[in-house]
């Protein structure tokens, strides 16, 4: 069973990719960024044993992986080592994938460590291709990404093989019949199983306050005095917890595609359902549908394939209703997907189901061999070990037809996916919703998109507004598809820009358009 949307790495959209301003003035344009003679020293996390915290990172050239070739330039790749267990830093340690491109001016400022979102999502893949987006901040910055632990290079962990992910697409994850639950909830019960038999001691300590713990002592090892941060979809989750724990070191930090950390479990499934119907709304009218009418065509659609999937030009494969909701799910998330997902309707209402079965296997990392990729599989470990709740089956029923009412096409599946996503899971969760509070931190630039799919605009105010006053500084973009930044908005380029390169503040509240 595939989590159908959650927050998702920024790679999603990936997948399927190939202005103006109003509001207020700046704020003083002061570059507190670590280069004057004021510049902190980087200290080292508090309990980190000698051995670690002196260790010298050994950059080198990247190797190439049999999913992805070494990334071309001036790319090096490291290894940093990492206390497995926070809580006994001198005990065994863990190795963690970075990844960086060295500032091409005389002007540093520091590092820009980036995370592109899941969780489960691979920076040492992803930086490379997001160099392009963010080439006004080489010259300063050193781009830095990593894989966080129990991530791809980083210890990745697998809870199942290629042919069990392609048997399980046939779980119906709108059980309609007590057969149907049971195998749901089963399929949920060996997935975790599979984690704790992969991931072993780790299991326990993948948790995004471990992240963040680890991002403090990359911090230290770069040389670094303050933690200057991008974090795009989780990795604002990320950025707030790290924030929360260690205010006195955040240096310029931009969260943009932002989580609601007030959100619990059902909160958070409750958002995507309205985020993702408001994007499919927009959508719809841009098509010169009514939304109300053509949300209903689409639903109506996923009913038939839930009683017969279609078929598709995949050898032995069909469009099951699963699989067309996650590739109507992809094209969402970026308004360039949008003509592909007219033609992928389309096709499926003349009863051929390829082509929303092909969007549907670049969400789930599926190549062409019939081999799938694991940011699922981490992305699972990782919140289930974060998120305390673990609602019943008959907790999820009551609130089917909430979630339903707030979206006919998604609720459902996302209604259904809080009963199975962490049920029967090994481990326990620890916390209901994540603690972000900063005070006394420097201003964190919290970027929203009204138009988010994944991560509703409604959470960057609520960031903004956790993180403290004076710190949580809110930027809003009037525009559509999964963040903000690099989207096409010299507005919101600029300000961020601006913030990042010269320690320029925007007005808490501007607004790009």
């Amino acid at each position: 069973m595939t989590r159908l949307v959650r927050w998702t790495a920024v790679t999603a959209a990936a997948a399927l990719l190939t202005a103006g301003c109003s509001g207020g003035s700046s704020g003083e344009d002061k570059d507190d960024g670590g280069t004057s003679s004021g510049r902190p020293s980087a200290a080292a996390p508090s309990g980190v044993p000698e051995s670690l915290a002196s260790q010298q990172l050994d950059w080198g050239r990247c190797k190439g992986t049999s999913d992805s070739p070494a990334p071309d330039g001036d790319w090096q790749c490291a290894t940093l080592k990492a206390p497995l267990d926070w809580a006994e830093p001198e005990g065994d340690t863990i190795d963690l994938a970075l990844i960086r491109a060295e500032a091409t001016g005389d002007e540093r400022i520091g590092s820009l460590l980036f995370n592109f979102g899941g969780p489960g999502g691979s920076g040492v893949s992803m930086m490379p291709s997001y160099a392009d987006t963010v080439s006004s901040l080489h010259e300063r910055y050193d781009l830095v990404s990593w894989d966080p632990r129990g991530v791809a290079a980083s210890e990745g962990i697998r809870c199942r093989g290629d042919e069990a992910i392609e048997d399980a697409e046939s779980v119906d994850s709108t059980p309609d019949t007590t057969a149907e639950e049971q195998a749901y909830l089963k399929d949920a019960t060996d997935f975790g199983k599979g984690c704790q038999k992969s991931a072993g001691e780790l299991m326990s300590h993948v948790s995004t306050t471990d992240t963040a713990r680890d991002m403090d002592l990359m911090r230290h090892v770069l040389g670094d005095g303050r933690m200057h941060y991008f974090g795009i979809s989780y990795g604002t989750e990320l950025g707030g917890v790290y924030a929360h724990l260690f205010p006195e070191r955040v240096g310029r930090m931009v969260l943009d595609a932002v989580v609601d950390p007030s959100a619990d479990t059902m909160g958070h499934a409750e958002n995507q359902a309205r985020g993702f119907q408001r994007a499919l709304d927009d959508y719809l009218k841009s098509t010169g549908q009514d939304p109300k009418q053509g949300s209903r065509k689409i639903a109506d659609l996923l009913e038939r394939l839930d009683a017969e999937p279609l078929p598709t030009s995949s050898p032995g494969r069909k469009l099951t209703q699963t699989l067309a909701l996650t590739g109507i799910v992809l094209p969402l998330y970026s308004k360039s997907g949008w003509p592909a997902l007219t033609s992928a309707l389309s096709a499926a209402e003349e009863g051929d189901g390829s082509e929303l079965l092909a969007l549907a296997d670049g969400y789930n990392e599926r190549d062409p061999s019939g081999g799938y990729g694991t940011t699922t599989h981490s992305q699972r470990v990782i919140s289930c070990l974060d998120d305390k709740q673990r609602p019943t089956l008959e907790e999820t029923k009551k609130l089917l037809p909430r979630f339903e009412k707030v979206s006919p096409v998604f609720g459902a599946f996302l209604g259904w996916d809080t009963a199975g996503w962490c049920h029967d899971w090994p481990v326990a969760g620890q916390h209901e919703t994540p603690e972000v509070s900063a005070p006394g931190a420097a201003p964190v630039l919290v970027v929203g998109n009204t138009g988010d799919p994944a991560t509703p605009y409604e959470g960057a105010r609520r960031m903004a507004d956790e993180l403290g006053e004076d710190v949580g500084v809110m930027l809003t973009w009037k525009g559509e598809g999964h963040g903000a930044y690099g989207n096409g908005s010299d507005c919101v380029d600029s300000a961020v820009d601006a913030y990042l390169l010269k320690g320029t503040v925007p007005e808490d509240g501007k607004v790009c358009s």
